[in-house]
Parts: structure tokens; C-alpha cells; sequence
């Protein structure tokens, strides 16, 4: 890339400025921090400073789960619970893709979250790694838990859960063998950990049409993520949570980057940006002998972790069909809530949220015609061959519900979806002078939400 290039230079030019002199070190500050994104280089404050009261963030509640924890007491998986067997027997297949994360919320007393981040911390040896006290990070996924909102039907705890364990698996695969640091398997599985935290269950243009505080808070401007990742670092700050406490100043900053970043790209309107990288990385892609990936820059494998969270986030219809099916049950019952409130404030109501005229199975084969199957087979070209059992169980999926869709006499006007299905081709070209992302949202528009049937 030149304008990289040409940043490498510059940095050069301007390090060389700075030993100069003091004058000249002090241009060459004014210059990179002006003009070189620098990406938010700055230290998390400790959270022992509370110059800002927390209410300054909306949503943060203070709570307390310190006082019952203590590494001696601390429970097996994290939670108490009186059907630990079963929990076990359940977290056995921690590692599988077909893993049911709605046993695992049965038999963790509803602590789905706290109890998966808990297990997969512990099998991936952060704590030790980190030297994160036990007793700090199940006071931290609890009070994290607790932010999100059980009575919102689709965007709650459990899919934050579901999303990390998936991410878990995804940073298991073959083709990723030792490609990425600790330091980054922590803030990939942090990010997914706190990508929904206190959701509404509403859209980010839902919250953008009512003048919602969080929209004007954030300019409109994926408000939603970025409250998520403001409270997700806030709780941080509440007592016995700092789980990041012994991490160094330079381990944070670099953390706080990448949890960013990946955390701003679940966003669901950068979907077209993040599929258009990805399909550009296949195409150059460069790998060991033994099949492994070889990502040697960090801009690399920050695109392969955005991507990987995000493929984690639209990972429901690659899951098995029961579980594929809840949850669209459940994302249904939040677009309809969202409906409902439309309707009561006399607004347009939104695509695929107006519960008596929405078709449930149509929207499905449009989703995964459209968003999923781009998404999941450019990730499958990447990883190549680790990701063929998801393709085969979508294009299972799918065909349930075509099949269950309702028949019309005639027929239907979106009869080119069982045509030409996946024939769905992006290159950087249509990005940039056919503006294709906004062609293919309309044509989504008409079977799925605005924002695609966003899981995010």
C-alpha cells in the first residue's frame, strides 16, 4: 500500500527529527499525532482514578459480586450451580462447533456467559498467562453479565456467549496454528465477550429516528458498538474487575487497539467493507507448507480477527438446524418488539420488524443468500479446508427453509433466490465506482432488515 509506505518513511523521517533537538523532537510529536492515525494509542486510566462519576456512561449500574468470590471458594466453572454434572458433561464439547449453548444458560443458573468465558480463560491458560487474579474475573464476566439486559429476547448475555465460544473454535482452526499472539486471542475473545453489552434491543437507525440520547452521544455513528465497547471498558473500573491490572502500559494500549477495532467492525452497515478485505486476502493469500496461514503484519491479523468475530456474530445459520431455528425465533421476537414500538409511536415501521406481514423463512434464505454464504465461503477459501462442514450444514439450513416457506400459487417474485443462489460475486472495483454495497442492501432490503437481519 503506498499510503503505508509512505507512513513507514514518514516515521522514519520524523524519528530522526526528533533526536535531533527538543525543538525538533517536539515538531515531530505535533506532526505524528496530528497527522498520522495513531489509531487511539492511549493507556486505559487505572481504575483507582474517579474523576468521572460512572453515570457519565449510560447503562453502568454499580454492583457487587466481589464479596462472595475467593480463589479458594471459587466454583469449578465459575458459577454456582446445582447441576454441575450436567454442566460438565455439556462443557465437553466446548470445542465443537455443534455446542449448546442454551444447556450450557440450563445448567449454569442462567450464567451462560460468565461460565463460558470462565471455562475457556482457564483452558487456554490466560489467567496464568496475564496473571489475572481468578476471584477479578468472575467478579468482572458477572458484573459484565449482569449489563445485559435479560428481557431483550435476542441480544442478550447468551448470545455474547455463543458468539465467544464460536470465536473460540474459529481461533482454533488448523489453518490459524500459532498465527496470533496471546495478547491477541485475549482481545478477540474479550471483544465477542462484550461486542452487545447492554443492548436495547433495538437498531442503531431505530435509535438514530427517535433522537435516542445514545445516538446523539455518538453522532449517529455506529452508536450501538460504540456504547458497547464504552461500558464493556468501563466495568473495568468497578471494584475487583480491572482483569487487565498486571497486563504493561504498552500490552493495554495494544489491547485496547485491537478490542476497538474488532469490536467497531461488528457493526452490520461495515459488512460489505469487511467481505470486500476478506475476498482481497484470499486472493493474495500466502501460507506455510504445512497449510498454515502466514499473516507477518499486524493490519493482517487485525482484518483476520474483525473478520473471524464477525463471521461469529452471523454464525446462527452455519449451527445445527434446532439450534439455527432458536435463534431465529428470538431475533424475530426482538425485530417484532422493535415493530411494536414503531407503530406505537406512529413511525414507519421497519423491514422484517412488523410482525403481520414479516415472512420469517423467506428472510432467512434472503439472509443467507445475500449476507451468510459471501461471508461464510470467503472465510472457508481462507481456511481452506477447515470450514467445509459449516458450508454443507448452511446449505442444509437453507434448504429447510425454502422448503418450508409458504407456497404461492404463481410464482413468487423472488423466484431468482432459488436460481441463483450464490452466484453473489463482490470485487473492490464495485465498491469503489458502482457503489454495489447500497445496490445489494436494497435488494435485501425487500426480504430482511435494513440493517441484514442484524446479529450483531
Amino acid at each position: 500500500m503506498a499510503s503505508n509506505k509512505f507512513k513507514r518513511m514518514l516515521n522514519r523521517e520524523l524519528s530522526h527529527l526528533s533526536e535531533m533537538s527538543r525543538s525538533g523532537n517536539q515538531v515531530s510529536e505535533y506532526i505524528s499525532s496530528t497527522f498520522l492515525d495513531k489509531q487511539n494509542e492511549v493507556e486505559i486510566p487505572s481504575p483507582t482514578l474517579k474523576d468521572k462519576p460512572m453515570s457519565q456512561i449510560s447503562g453502568v449500574r454499580k454492583l457487587s459480586h466481589s464479596s462472595s468470590l475467593s480463589s479458594t471458594s471459587m466454583p469449578r466453572f465459575g458459577v454456582n450451580t446445582d447441576h454441575e454434572d450436567e454442566l460438565a458433561k455439556e462443557l465437553e464439547e466446548l470445542n465443537k462447533w455443534s455446542f449448546n449453548i442454551f444447556q450450557v444458560a440450563e445448567f449454569s443458573n442462567n450464567r451462560p456467559l460468565s461460565c463460558i468465558m470462565y471455562t475457556i480463560f482457564q483452558e487456554r491458560e490466560l489467567l496464568k498467562t496475564f496473571r489475572i487474579p481468578a476471584d477479578t474475573f468472575v467478579t468482572y464476566v458477572m458484573t459484565l453479565e449482569d449489563h445485559y439486559h435479560g428481557n431483550v429476547a435476542y441480544h442478550n448475555s447468551l448470545h455474547a456467549a455463543d458468539v465467544t465460544q464460536s470465536t473460540h473454535v474459529l481461533l482454533s482452526t488448523p489453518a490459524l496454528d500459532a498465527v496470533f499472539t496471546d495478547l491477541e486471542i485475549l482481545a478477540a475473545l474479550f471483544a465477542a465477550a462484550i461486542h452487545d453489552v447492554d443492548h436495547p434491543g433495538v437498531s442503531n437507525q431505530f435509535l438514530i429516528n427517535t433522537n435516542s440520547e445514545l445516538a446523539l452521544m455518538y453522532n449517529d455513528e455506529s452508536v450501538l458498538e460504540n456504547h458497547h465497547l464504552a461500558v464493556g471498558f468501563k466495568l473495568l473500573h468497578q471494584d475487583n474487575c480491572d482483569i487487565f491490572q498486571n497486563l504493561t502500559k504498552r500490552q493495554r494500549q495494544s489491547l485496547r487497539k485491537l478490542v476497538i477495532d474488532i469490536v467497531l467492525a461488528t457493526d452490520m452497515s461495515k459488512h460489505m467493507t469487511l467481505l470486500a478485505d476478506l475476498k482481497t486476502m484470499v486472493e493474495t493469500k500466502k501460507v506455510t507448507s504445512s497449510g498454515v496461514l502466514l499473516l507477518d503484519h499486524y493490519n493482517e491479523r487485525i482484518q483476520v480477527l474483525r473478520n473471524m468475530v464477525h463471521c461469529a456474530d452471523l454464525s446462527n445459520p452455519t449451527k445445527t438446524l434446532p439450534l439455527y431455528r432458536q435463534w431465529t425465533e428470538r431475533i424475530m421476537e426482538e425485530f417484532f418488539r422493535q415493530g411494536d414500538k414503531e407503530r406505537e409511536r406512529g413511525m414507519e415501521i421497519s423491514a422484517m420488524c412488523d410482525k403481520h406481514t414479516a415472512s420469517v423463512e423467506k428472510s432467512q434464505v434472503g439472509f443467507i443468500d445475500y449476507i451468510v454464504h459471501p461471508l461464510w465461503e470467503t472465510w472457508a477459501d481462507l481456511v481452506h479446508p477447515d470450514a467445509q462442514e459449516l458450508l454443507d450444514t448452511l446449505e442444509e439450513n437453507r434448504e429447510w427453509y425454502l422448503t418450508t416457506m409458504p407456497q404461492s400459487p404463481s410464482p413468487p417474485p423472488d423466484r431468482h433466490l432459488q436460481h441463483d443462489r450464490f452466484q453473489f460475486e463482490i470485487t473492490l472495483e464495485d465498491l469503489e465506482h458502482n457503489n454495489h454495497n447500497h445496490e445489494i442492501e436494497e435488494e435485501v432490503e425487500e426480504g430482511c432488515q435494513k440493517e441484514p437481519l442484524k446479529f450483531d
